[in-house]
């Protein structure tokens, strides 16, 4: 069934066809960025407060920790991704109370999946860590750390995962606000916790999960107002088999690539463990999370540009959808540009605000140099694959999501290490982002000829 969508008091969803699409990728990017950039900044203040304070060996057990953090964020982009996607694509249909089903289900699913992934997680966490690349030196750290965070993670995905949602159903300003404001409560969480109470690493975890549960209710309480344009009905807090479906043929993407990711981070850290000891998996930890600032702000860029193509695509407006994508990769090109010359021209300046000790400091700026080699092609193929999302291509946005990860990372992790030792571990990085931007250069290419 569909109905007629009326312009309410304060959201107007008919403007992505109406205002300039410019206009509307700045005002819908310009919030998911630095939404995007506050989530990933947790990571980051997260190993700058325990570099300092702390030490060496936190940071590398922060670093163990990681592949379970990218799993518990996979289950929430499963359904939060996916959801925002088709309520964007039913929007432009005008079906309002199917975006509202959408959302029912959405929830009920998130909760489902977060009690059997987070269950299963403690119940197996030593044996975890040890397959993970963990060492008696650094386990300790990350249990103390994931015993935490991992319950809690059900506001994580409430949090960012369902921002998506209010910035889909045509509030971008909010959900900037929402995570920024998080944020800042970590931030303030972890002086207080770790400068004034001596708590270590608990201190972090408790100040992050903290914040999060902050962020979850205030997102979800978003969806229970009566001026909210898509809002939360328990009558709708049901499982429908057709939208769970619809949900994760769009979410399949984000969660593989964040699975990918995951094993990929677990190889890293076995074979840097292996050849560079429990510090180089510190290092890799640093360079991975300055990485992810810089693919964040452009994930920030393409969640913005998600709500206009997804709503033109399901109208039939293609020019506006080509616009916007034509505007996209010009931006995230910049982005990840600037990225490049930052880190080339700073790799030290940028390790030292991480670590007073010498050897780690070393390793992380050789690590900084040769990852972002060819940083300048990565915005194209991020905003390619997350393109084909949200006009509702599962399949070609879920290969672009794994090819990187699977056809061209993993292989050269074992490969090129056999020629340069630790440095092959680093220039697979940029080996398998250029191959992945050729890859996505010709599938975009041809996709804009069909539509010609």
């Amino acid at each position: 069934m569909s109905i007629t969508l009326k312009k309410h008091k304060d959201h107007n969803p008919q403007e992505l066809e109406q205002k300039p699409v410019s206009t509307l990728l700045w005002m819908y990017s310009i919030p998911a960025i630095i939404t995007a950039v506050a989530n990933s900044l947790y990571n980051i203040i997260d190993r700058l407060f325990i570099g300092n304070s702390v030490g060496a060996m936190a940071i590398s057990g922060l670093a163990l920790s990681l592949p379970i953090m990218i799993l518990l964020q996979a289950f929430g982009t499963l359904v939060g991704v996916g959801a925002a996607s088709r309520i964007s694509i039913v929007l432009g249909m005008k079906d309002k109370n199917w975006a509202e089903d959408i959302l029912g289900t959405a929830i009920l699913m998130t909760v489902i999946i977060w009690a059997v992934v987070s269950a299963s997680f403690m119940f197996a966490l030593d044996p975890i860590l040890i397959f993970f690349g963990g060492s008696p030196e650094t386990i300790p750290y990350a249990k103390e750390f994931l015993q935490i965070i991992i319950p809690f993670s059900l506001f994580s995905n409430f949090a960012y995962s369902y921002c998506n949602i209010i910035r889909a159903s045509g509030y971008p300003e909010k959900s900037m606000v929402i995570m920024v404001l998080g944020l800042v409560v970590n931030i303030l969480l972890d002086v207080l916790f770790i400068l004034v109470f001596g708590w270590g690493i608990r201190g972090v975890a408790i100040a992050t999960a903290m914040a999060m549960f902050f962020t979850a209710i205030a997102t979800m309480y978003h969806f229970t107002r009566q001026k909210s344009f898509i809002r939360f009905h328990w009558n709708k807090l049901r499982i429908r088999l057709f939208i769970v479906r619809n949900i994760t043929s769009i979410g399949l993407a984000p969660f593989l690539i964040n699975v990918a990711a995951s094993i990929v981070t677990v190889l890293y850290n076995t074979h840097l463990k292996r050849l560079g000891g429990d510090l180089a998996v510190g290092a890799y930890g640093i360079v991975n999370s300055l990485a992810v600032v810089f693919v964040m702000l452009v994930l920030g860029l393409c969640q913005g540009m998600q709500p206009v193509a997804g709503y033109n695509f399901g109208a039939g407006l293609m020019p506006r959808v080509k616009e916007v994508l034509r505007k996209s990769l010009f931006v995230a090109t910049v982005i990840t540009t600037t990225g490049f010359v930052a880190v080339e021209l700073f790799p030290h300046a940028i390790a030292r605000c991480f670590t007073s000790d010498k050897s780690l400091s070393e390793m992380t700026a050789a690590g900084l140099r040769y990852v972002f080699l060819i940083y300048p092609f990565v915005g194209y193929q991020i905003v390619t694959g997350n393109f084909f999302q949200a006009i509702g291509r599962a399949s070609s946005s879920i290969f672009l999501s794994l090819i990187r990860q699977t056809l061209y990372l993993i292989p050269m992790l074992f490969l090129l290490p056999l020629f340069w030792g630790m440095d092959g571990l680093w220039v697979a990085t940029p080996v398998s982002d250029f191959l992945a931007f050729i890859t996505s250069f010709f599938m975009l290419r041809r996709w804009l000829r069909s539509t010609s």
